[in-house]
């Protein structure tokens, strides 16, 4: 069975090694029709620290790592919602990207070039 994605916003990255990652879900109210929001916060793990309150991030179930976490950290998202690896060097070009005004493929294309540099460099 197939490991359940969600994306949401850091709320918080006080914890060593943890962020809180709140997630929102909309749906259709079953009698009055209307979209409702709900929100629900996960704690993920974040092995290097890395994510600051804030940051846009997918986040993947795992085996439970401590009482309340069971998930980790796949990637943060740009403001277009592309999934940028968790290296920080491709993190740093898919920014930089994004700055200098490229599109979602341009910027998903600079993180993969610096996450396999960053790869053939270790």
């Amino acid at each position: 069975m197939p490991k359940r994605q969600l994306e949401g916003l850091v709320v918080s990255a006080k914890g060593d090694k943890t962020i809180v990652v709140t997630v929102e879900r909309r749906f259709a109210h079953p009698l009055l029709k209307k979209t409702v929001r709900r929100s629900k916060k996960y704690h993920a793990h974040d092995e290097s620290n890395r994510y600051a309150a804030g940051d846009r991030v997918r986040i993947e179930e795992c085996r439970p790592i401590s009482k309340t976490k069971s998930w980790q950290v796949v990637g943060a998202l740009t403001p277009a919602g592309v999934l940028i690896a968790a290296d920080a060097a491709a993190q740093a070009a898919a920014a930089d990207a994004v700055a200098h005004g490229a599109s979602a493929e341009e910027a998903e294309r600079a993180a993969n070039d610096a996450a396999s540099h960053a790869g053939d460099n270790a």
